[in-house]
């Protein structure tokens, strides 16, 4: 398929996710299941949420290349039956909810693992099965989590009116949700998609939002990714947002607060935001100051596997091109090429 018909069947298929739910399954599933079917109980559910902590870690220091064969083989082999098994409704919808965060998982690193239209259309079903899930499960936060994957993938495929109507159905989701931080997510995902469709009016409302919520008092940490969604992935989604918007001062400020004020001490996370913050102060015309973080950038990418690592370090090395004279600018496009392999 020719990338520009993936382009298309792929952002289709997003939108797609939003009818997919069948919100009756689990009470189906209580009175239907056959008599040979394992016995699930809250044992099992919590074997999930650990495995998702375990591998979610793991993922978010070293890449979604690491480990998803691993996160594939215990969805598939131990976590599957458990779904076909024998267990009461709100076991059932614990499980499902549980089993919603190890797809997204599996979606997530895939999507980091490679660029591929095999790996991103992988991760775009993986997503669009882990809200089907979240929402037969009655979990507002999971299902607006699996949708928001599926909008950053419309976003990075250019299929702007589909990632902000993914926003859309992201903020709608949560805006009852009593957790700030999540909606700090949902309303930061608008903003971003807004941004990235020129949409200045809309991406400058979302964000001030989502400024909001994240400046609220956090509720007690929960499951779902958003949750977990702290003031220094905002300040660095924000600074991009910004970024996007030409507020480039600002960008730079909110890519500082995110690593000095909140440190963001996820060796891939934390790559990610130097590369970024380098980028921002290249185009401010500060050569010193971009080259010096590009270094540090450098000194935490060596060993991830993530392909948005990968999009930084060729970036990087593009820009730092016009540079051939500077002996700096030279050695760190060399190291780069190193660790990119």
């Amino acid at each position: 398929m020719e990338r520009r018909e993936f382009i298309l069947a792929s952002s289709g298929y997003a939108l797609s996710a939003l009818g997919l739910p069948d919100m009756d399954s689990i009470t189906r599933r209580t009175k239907t299941a056959l008599p040979g079917a394992v016995r699930v109980g809250q044992g099992e559910v919590a074997a999930v949420r650990h495995m998702v902590k375990a591998l979610g870690d793991s993922a978010s220091e070293l890449g979604g290349g690491h480990a998803r064969h691993l996160a594939v083989r215990y969805l598939t082999q131990d976590v599957a039956p458990w779904l076909e098994g024998r267990f009461t409704e709100a076991t059932g919808r614990d499980l499902f909810a549980a089993t919603s965060q190890l797809v997204h998982l599996a979606g997530w690193m895939t999507q980091d693992e490679g660029d591929t239209p095999e790996l991103r259309g992988l991760a775009q079903r993986y997503y669009a099965h882990s809200y089907r899930l979240a929402a037969e499960a009655g979990d507002p936060e999971l299902s607006a989590t699996a949708l928001r994957g599926l909008a950053v993938q419309c976003v990075d495929l250019g299929y702007r009116a589909e990632a902000v109507q993914l926003g859309e159905a992201c903020v709608d989701y949560g805006r009852n949700l009593d957790n700030p931080r999540a909606v700090a997510y949902y309303e930061a995902t608008l903003a971003n998609a807004a941004a990235q469709d020129d949409d200045r009016r809309t991406a400058t409302k979302h964000l001030a939002l989502s400024e909001t919520a994240i400046g609220k008092q956090a509720a007690a940490p929960g499951d779902s990714w958003a949750a977990h969604y702290s003031p220094g992935r905002w300040a660095h989604e924000s600074g991009m947002i910004l970024a996007r918007l030409g507020d480039l001062a600002a960008a730079e400020e909110h890519l500082h607060l995110a690593l000095d004020i909140h440190g963001l001490d996820r060796r891939r996370t934390r790559a990610i935001v130097l590369a970024d913050l380098g980028g921002v102060r290249l185009r401010q015309g500060d050569v010193d100051g971009a080259l010096a973080t590009w270094r540090d950038f450098l000194d935490c990418a060596d060993g991830i596997r993530s392909v948005k690592v990968q999009a930084a370090l060729r970036d990087m090395r593009v820009r730092l091109r016009r540079y051939s004279g500077v002996p700096e600018a030279e050695e760190l496009r060399e190291r780069a090429a190193r660790i990119a392999g």
